[in-house]
């Protein structure tokens, strides 16, 4: 699911939802994971792109992008397509 069009998100991690004015912070990976969203990549890309840059177990990787998902999914911040 894409991140929705109207959330704010910066390079340092910090990200805004203007149509609930929530704010939440995110770590340099999760920020990164958030502007590639932005970007239009596709999950898949994504995880590709991770697991070239960080030493990252595929599994672990999964199991936090799962998580992720999720967290960003309670906090009503990706696009129901």
């Amino acid at each position: 699911m894409p991140l929705k069009k109207n959330i704010a998100t910066s390079e340092s991690g910090f990200i805004f939802n203007p149509s609930t004015g929530d704010s939440y912070s995110a770590n340099p990976v999760a920020a990164e994971i958030l502007q590639l969203l932005k970007q239009g990549m596709t999950p898949g890309s994504i995880k590709g792109q991770i697991l070239d840059t960080y030493e990252v177990d595929p599994l672990r990787l999964e199991q936090d992008w799962d998580d992720f998902m999720n967290q960003l999914k309670d906090a009503n911040l990706l696009d129901n397509l």
